[in-house]
């Protein structure tokens, strides 16, 4: 197999795809009610997992892209449909995010 430039398989790079998701992110609390970092999540795919957190906000999002990386993954590997655009939520809305992959 061709190696693209990237370090990336020719077929692996042609099943790349950019989606954009919204994203929730929104301070968490422990049992006691005090902060306890941040949640994050993508409402198109939280049915599928898509949700983690972080001790911070740039942490949570990180972690979310990996997330979302890997439920996207397993999606297409079980023939599962993609989500072609977000989930309407109300409130918490942060951002919309692009993921590529």
């Amino acid at each position: 197999m061709e190696t693209a430039p990237d370090g990336m398989g020719s077929q692996q790079k042609k099943n790349m795809d950019t989606f954009i998701l919204q994203v929730v992110l929104e301070p968490d609390e422990d049992f006691d009610g005090n902060p306890a970092g941040w949640h994050a999540y993508a409402p198109a795919l939280v049915k599928h997992g898509a949700s983690t957190w972080g001790a911070t906000a740039d942490e949570a999002l990180a972690n979310l892209r990996d997330v979302v990386e890997l439920t996207i993954a397993s999606m297409r590997e079980h023939g599962e449909p993609l989500p072609v655009r977000p989930v309407d939520q109300h409130g918490r809305i942060v951002s919309e995010v692009a993921f590529t992959v």
